[in-house]
């Protein structure tokens, strides 16, 4: 029989060396952790900015997601402020408006609404759908026109300029009536292709749940770090809430109509 060839101590009897090994296994796993982060991230699995949060003025928003919300129950939490949805559109109103917009104030938590920008009606014909639903605002904080893609609006977008003059229309109509620059929200991508150039100066409530919105954005005064927030107080099928933090350098009373 023929003798068995001794096994190279450097190669772990594969003929490839075990430094060689070592480092391809560990280039591996780092590509895999890494895609993992990445897709966790992408989908809002894992939201880590609450950990870079720190000690500043939040809040939330809420919808007809979350039902008639306790609103109580999110003061004694510590919510500082809620951004109430009142309307979408030129004729949708949520639902829910009314009741949580009530309670918002019985409750003694500093309000505000906000509408869900269309990019399929006239801009004035939805400002007037908000200006009718919330009624006045003094002593309230001042109005969000939410901007951002539904439906196939992603894929097939509207032409820059008619976005622009549609959005023109609505902040107008809003700022005659409030004596405020509307604030808006909106996520980066869209924010910056479409809105920045022609609204820079208008308030900015920055959309970045998956790092903090101050490593890439030079001015905000809201940033919704989280979609996943848990607190008590939601009636609806929805029972996460949008979590919002005040810029530091911003105060509500600032924010605040009159």
């Amino acid at each position: 029989m023929t003798a068995a060839t001794p096994e190279n101590p450097n190669t772990g009897g594969s003929g490839i060396p075990r430094s060689l090994m070592a480092t391809a296994i560990a280039a591996v796993v780092l590509i895999v952790l890494s895609f993992a982060a990445q897709t966790l991230l992408k989908y809002e699995i894992v939201q880590v900015n609450p950990l870079f949060v720190g000690n500043v003025t939040t809040g939330v928003d809420v919808s007809n997601h979350q039902g008639e919300v306790d609103m109580r129950a999110l003061a004694d939490q510590g919510v500082q402020f809620v951004y109430v949805k009142a309307t979408e559109g030129a004729s949708f109103v949520d639902e829910y408006f009314d009741e949580n917009w009530s309670a918002a104030k019985a409750a003694g938590i500093p309000r505000g609404a906000y509408h869900f920008f269309s990019f399929d009606t006239p801009g004035a014909d939805q400002a007037a759908s908000f200006i009718a639903t919330v009624g006045p605002l003094e002593g309230d904080l001042i109005p969000v026109v939410d901007v951002e893609w539904y439906k196939d609006k992603k894929n097939n977008p509207p032409a820059k300029e008619d976005l622009v003059r549609e959005l023109g229309e609505y902040l107008d109509a809003l700022e005659a009536e409030y004596g405020v620059k509307p604030m808006i929200y909106s996520t980066g991508a869209l924010y910056n292709d479409y809105i920045a150039d022609a609204f820079g100066a208008y308030p900015r409530w920055v959309r970045s749940v998956s790092l903090p919105a101050w490593l890439y954005v030079d001015r905000y005064t809201l940033w919704q770090y989280s979609s996943r927030g848990k607190l008590d107080g939601s009636t609806g099928h929805e029972q996460y809430f949008d979590m919002n933090a005040l810029n530091p350098a911003v105060t509500l009373e600032q924010l605040t109509v009159g």
